[in-house]
């Protein structure tokens, strides 16, 4: 499938919290949360962020169609600590997607193994034999003619995670132009899919944090 990359260009870097050791992004859909390898991909959340924090820390990441809030640290000793809350799963997050369709049930947990779609880089798939384990907890919230709003609590972290399992659960987000199927995709014009909330521990001081971005679909 063809594309051309367009980022956004407003706003320039979308902060809504930063300290000395951390700065908190609500990153908008379009952008590039890393650099990708093509010249013509350089432009994303990095490299703007770099030219006010050259040595920032990268410590999780968004697809480039999803929005929504990321943290990233300013110092060695910040990077480590979050990166270890997000391996060990100490942090909470929640998103909302927009999905094709009516689940038969309100609410559910998906737990399928994912691995590449190496021909098919960069999608990913369900696969039971060498898979990583991977675990979705979703919940109806909203509903409307044609499709479903869906709260997504990630229990792993796996690359493409919501948005395969939702596939698999039959309902794939609305506006995915990687695996929706052709009445999906037109029903919106970006992916349906948004970081609302991210709760941690500060990395140097302790303190619980919790971040919010208001869904802007």
């Amino acid at each position: 499938m063809s594309f051309v990359y367009n980022p956004p260009k407003e706003p320039v870097l979308p902060i809504i919290y930063h300290d000395k050791d951390i700065v908190v992004f609500n990153k908008p859909s379009g952008l590039l949360s890393v650099r990708g390898k093509l010249p013509e991909h350089q432009d994303s959340l990095e490299a703007r962020a770099q030219r006010v924090w050259p040595k920032i820390g990268i410590v999780h990441r968004l697809d480039m169609a999803t929005s929504g809030i990321m943290v990233w640290a300013l110092h060695k000793a910040a990077h480590s600590n979050l990166a270890r809350q997000f391996q060990e799963r100490q942090t909470s997050k929640h998103y909302i997607a927009r999905v094709y369709g009516h689940p038969i049930a309100e609410q559910g947990l998906i737990e399928l193994p994912l691995i590449c779609d190496w021909p098919n880089r960069p999608k990913q798939m369900v696969e039971h034999n060498v898979g990583k384990k991977s675990a979705t907890f979703w919940q109806v919230i909203g509903k409307d003619t044609e499709s479903s709003r869906i709260l997504l609590h990630p229990i792993t972290g796996r690359s493409h995670q919501l948005r395969v399992h939702m596939l698999a659960l039959g309902h794939p987000i609305l506006g995915d132009r990687l695996y929706a199927h052709p009445q999906a995709l037109a029903l919106a014009p970006r992916l349906q899919l948004h970081a609302e909330r991210l709760q941690f521990s500060h990395p140097i001081s302790g303190e619980n944090l919790e971040f919010y971005a208001a869904c802007p679909f």
